[in-house]
């Protein structure tokens, strides 16, 4: 009998997948790094068809961890992230260029002028999408391709290109690709493209025309969970079939079972990612949030959310590795941050995309401040820990502000969460209960105080960054 399933995880750094036995528990991991593109500065990318190879291959390797046939895998299911635009042949199975990533600002100018011609500004759209107008989202990436890539505007109009966020293009290929490969997505990852009626749950004519990109490059919009077809390649999963797919925000959102009104998690990996359930009503945020889709099962109704985006968390970790080289593994900078007692008066302010939620400055550019000769590089391994918090701590507010509702306590996943240092001092700068999942750590992290951190500090793009000033409490 087929008493597993099989989760692919295709993120911003990795694929992973994973099987699960019948009572929730894991059995086999596989993992594949792929390469972080920076052609300029502002432009994110990865290839395709890196992401596609690592695909078969931690398919293969977790179903033979687990000693596993095709035959004894109840289904597939595909979370990934969001917003990031490939575009490709459906004749060939052959990207057209790299994928453009959801922290990629290189359309920005193009962002601007749509803003300037209304007077709504960046909120021209949100009756429709429920999204600001941001580089963040899939629209504005697709233009660019269809713009720049030689021949790429013709191949569109004669129906020869096909546009998917990497859910789209994993689960084509798992499917046959060119030989018959299936052009689906599903409506939380359509909700990130900028270009899906929010109220219909459809591609939008209206947001199609004035993004210039034709509707037979868009995937059909399917349900959260449903059968969307049989998986062909790999080999040894023929035959398994995929019936579930998940932007990676509302996979964790599911996975935390945030099913009721005001249910919540955040999640801390490349970015933060924090999600409120606000069940078949659509909440239109006066704080910066996005109003975007829980998840959908079957024929029911869809779910709404608001959600609070950040754009560099574990990513400025990845920064302080690669770029600075500060530390030889992302897992070191708790070490190195807890040989300190606090951050000698340093705050990063990581602004490498812009601000996303709840500012959305794209004009915003990384800082670190507050520096002295005391500073060392344990200090800022802390202050790029605490930036984490303070970004989260800034989001959670406009959620009390848009809700009206403190929350009881902040559940929480991701990579990031494994670091104690930074789960206590987010509970100590928000005075709540910052509770993990089981496979990180079965423990919650209290609040060493109840009081209330003074409003002006921490903030991304504010007085505390600008002053340096040492915040209060921060001290063990």
């Amino acid at each position: 009998m087929a008493g597993h399933v099989l989760a692919i995880d295709q993120g911003t750094t990795s694929t992973r997948a994973i099987v699960f036995d019948a009572q929730g528990q894991i059995v086999a991991v596989a993992q594949r790094e792929h390469e972080q593109i920076f052609p300029h500065a502002g432009w994110v990318e990865h290839d395709p068809v890196e992401i596609w190879t690592n695909t078969e291959w931690v398919v293969s390797h977790a179903l033979s961890r687990a000693r596993l046939t095709a035959r004894e895998v109840a289904g597939i299911g595909v979370t990934n992230q969001r917003e990031t635009a490939i575009v490709w042949d459906r004749r060939t199975g052959r990207p057209i260029c790299n994928a453009i990533v959801w922290q990629d600002t290189r359309t920005q100018e193009r962002i601007d002028a749509l803003a300037a011609d209304d007077p709504a500004g960046t909120q021209r759209f949100a009756d429709v999408t429920g999204l600001p107008l941001a580089t963040y989202f899939s629209a504005s990436k697709i233009a660019w391709i269809l713009r720049t890539v030689p021949g790429a505007r013709e191949a569109a109009e004669a129906g020869d290109l096909l546009f998917g966020t990497p859910d789209t293009w994993v689960i084509w290929n798992l499917t046959g690709g060119a030989r018959g490969g299936v052009h689906v997505t599903d409506v939380t990852n359509a909700s990130r493209t900028l270009l899906m009626d929010l109220e219909r749950l459809d591609w939008s004519e209206r947001m199609l025309q004035v993004w210039d990109i034709p509707r037979a490059m868009l995937p059909d919009i399917r349900s959260s969970s449903q059968v969307v077809g049989e998986a062909q390649l790999p080999s040894v999963a023929r035959g398994i079939p995929i019936a579930g797919i998940l932007g990676d925000q509302q996979a964790a959102t599911f996975g935390q079972a945030a099913f009721e009104v005001g249910e919540s998690k955040n999640t801390y990996g490349t970015g933060n990612f924090l999600i409120v359930n606000t069940g078949e009503e659509m909440v239109r945020s006066e704080h910066g949030l996005i109003t975007t889709v829980a998840y959908r099962c079957g024929d029911e109704l869809a779910r709404y959310a608001v959600e609070g985006s950040i754009a560099v968390t574990g990513s400025l970790v990845q920064w302080l590795r690669d770029n600075l080289g500060i530390i030889s593994r992302s897992e070191d900078v708790e070490t190195l941050a807890a040989t300190v007692d606090d951050n000698g008066g340093a705050y990063f302010v990581p602004a490498f995309s812009g601000l996303f939620a709840p500012y959305w400055r794209p004009d915003a550019r990384g800082a670190l401040v507050g520096l002295t000769r005391y500073v060392n590089k344990a200090h800022i391994a802390r202050a790029a820990l605490e930036s984490t918090a303070f970004q989260t701590r800034d989001v959670i507010e406009a959620v009390v502000g848009d809700t009206g509702q403190t929350l009881p306590d902040l559940r929480v996943d991701g990579g990031m969460t494994r670091n104690d240092t930074l789960m206590q001092f987010q509970a100590d700068i928000l005075g709540l209960p910052v509770v993990r999942p089981g496979w990180s750590r079965p423990r919650r992290s209290a609040p060493r105080t109840r009081r209330a951190w003074p409003p002006e500090c921490g903030r991304a793009s504010t007085s505390c960054a600008r002053s340096g000033r040492r915040t209060a409490g921060s001290s063990r």
